[in-house]
């Protein structure tokens, strides 16, 4: 799970991890170091010491000492608690462009197929977009080296594709109206990453925001994307955090405070030192402090979601709607280690306005990394009569909502997941890539049946034929999915809804794909007739200055 920063500078840590112990280290037989308490710090240390120069110098075979070290590490750090982690360096660099909201690359969504790089679409604004590559483009040979047919993965690409900015790489890429291959030189350069995913009117007065993540740059994009939908007439907000992961809790306060007014309390946290007891509160003019507010979360939804959730619940300020969330109260803080690993170490936990403690339990008797396979066995995503509260941790709100602690944000009205849809088969044929390969043949031999269609027109008017559903079951028969004509059936309007948001996605942009796929997201169409409930809220007496 992503880590979560309480300012936009990191925490610095002092930390003594002295276990980088080179084949030169030598330590005698005997050992003059007094016996000390077991848990000074001093001792520990000198212990691992010990046992890493007997293991390099005496045992029996070839040791490498730093793999054996970074296991160690990890392995300790998972009796704290379920997030604090250890990054290796080779990883870590990875690690942090997930949050700062960039990479350097050639701007290419791609995907495997048939053994082959296939470029999505290429990421607006990037190099790959300004020389022209194509949706449909097949990478096929990277700096003279063949990648086609070579059993090549997505950290294989990675590896290939991105670097450091203004570095040049060569592509040759195969492209089905030209013969020969056609050789671009790109110039990598620094490519966005986008956390708000979505923003669209749903009608006249309601908008939609998806946040997928909360990144450095989420509360710019998502402060950008509440003032366009202002501008095209928004009252009323519907924030979309199903299956966010959290990430910066000084996005998470940012863009709460965008809601929030007169000073109302967002997050407090407390650690075992006292630079780390904080509050946090809205103490600027938001874009949408007026107006409904609905929140939709899932099981998924973590951290600084929770973080977002909480404060609108706990003030009163709009409903949550869907299923309890992840349930992650704790605060991480990314440590950069001398040799450019990094350590995420839990520092403090969090708490909602009324102080509940959201953090699921963990520890030596709990399996925390069964809780979603516990909640599904025990009926919890259909029925939320099966969630049971611990009255001790009953909290209320200034409106007089009762709300509880304890593992995660219990929405204000739950919508049960629906399975009626999807089927196994449905989703073999996806997990085989067949979908996303069919999606890219078909436009690229369909390309004029889009020429001049606007989203609206398609949104409204195409359905994805018969004969178009017949060619993706050969498809997936070719990749050893076999046709299982009941869930076919089961699935077919589904899986139509599907096809035509990947196509729309392909051809006008993430605003298309959830836009077609939110028409079977029943946390969603439950929210939209929720609204007069929310407006009571956002329009109550004690909200009155």
């Amino acid at each position: 799970m992503s880590e979560i920063k309480n300012t936009k500078s990191q925490i610095r840590l002092p930390i003594i991890l002295a276990l980088a112990i080179s084949a030169g280290i030598w330590i005698g037989a005997t050992f003059a170091e007094p016996k000390t308490d077991r848990n000074d710090l001093k001792a520990a240390i000198y212990k691992v010491q010990e046992i890493i120069t007997y293991i390099n110098r005496d045992y029996v075979d070839s040791v490498n000492t730093n793999e054996l070290v970074e296991f160690g590490i990890s392995k300790m750090l998972e009796k704290l608690d379920p997030h604090s982690s250890y990054i290796p360096a080779r990883d870590a660099v990875a690690a942090r462009s997930e949050l700062e909201g960039a990479f350097d690359g050639i701007g290419v969504e791609f995907g495997i197929i048939r053994d082959t790089i296939y470029v999505v679409s290429p990421l607006t604004g990037g190099p790959s977009e300004k020389l022209g590559i194509q949706s449909g483009d097949q990478i096929i040979v990277v700096d003279g080296k063949t990648v086609a047919g070579t059993g090549i993965t997505n950290n294989d690409v990675f590896k290939l594709l991105r670097g450091p900015n203004g570095s040049k790489v060569a592509v040759d890429i195969k492209r089905k109206s030209q013969k020969d291959l056609i050789r671009f030189d790109i110039i990598r350069d620094k490519i966005p990453q986008y956390s708000v995913n979505a923003s669209y009117m749903v009608n006249d007065e309601i908008g939609y925001i998806k946040v997928t993540r909360f990144a450095a740059t989420t509360y710019e994009e998502f402060k950008k994307a509440v003032v366009e939908l202002k501008e095209q007439g928004m009252k009323k907000l519907v924030l979309d955090l199903q299956g966010n992961p959290g990430g910066y809790m000084g996005a998470a306060i940012s863009m709460a405070d965008e809601m929030l007014s007169n000073n109302a309390l967002i997050v407090s946290q407390q650690g075992k030192l006292n630079r780390y007891n904080q509050k946090a509160y809205a103490v600027k003019k938001g874009n949408f402090e007026d107006g409904a507010v609905i929140v939709l979360i899932n099981e998924g939804s973590a951290s600084a979601s929770e973080i977002v959730a909480g404060a609108i619940q706990d003030n009163d300020r709009g409903l949550i709607v869907g299923r309890r969330s992840f349930g992650k109260g704790l605060v991480q803080s990314p440590i950069d280690l001398s040799d450019g690993a990094e350590l995420r170490l839990t520092i403090a936990r969090y708490y909602t306005p009324t102080g509940r403690s959201i953090q699921k339990p963990y520890g030596k008797d709990q399996k925390y990394e069964m809780d979603f396979a516990n909640r599904y066995e025990h009926g919890e995503f259909f029925s939320a009569d099966s969630i049971k509260f611990n009255d001790s941790l009953k909290y209320e709100t200034p409106a007089g909502r009762i709300v509880y602690g304890g593992g995660g944000i219990m929405p204000d009205y739950f919508v049960p997941l629906d399975t009626t849809m999807s089927s196994s088969y449905v989703n073999r044929l996806f997990n085989s890539n067949a979908g996303r390969e069919f999606i890219l043949d078909y436009l690229d031999t369909n390309k004029k049946k889009f020429d001049g269609m606007s989203f609206e027109e398609y949104y409204k008017k195409y359905q994805v034929s018969e004969e178009m559903l017949q060619s993706l079951i050969k498809l997936g028969e070719s990749k050893k999915v076999k046709f299982e004509e009941k869930d076919f059936n089961k699935s077919k309007a589904y899986l139509k809804t599907v096809i035509k948001a990947q196509m729309g996605q392909s051809i006008y942009g993430e605003n298309a794909f959830y836009k077609v796929i939110n028409d079977i997201n029943e946390v969603y169409l439950r929210a939209i007739m929720l609204f007069d409930e929310a407006e009571k809220l956002a329009f109550s007496p004690e909200k009155a200055d």
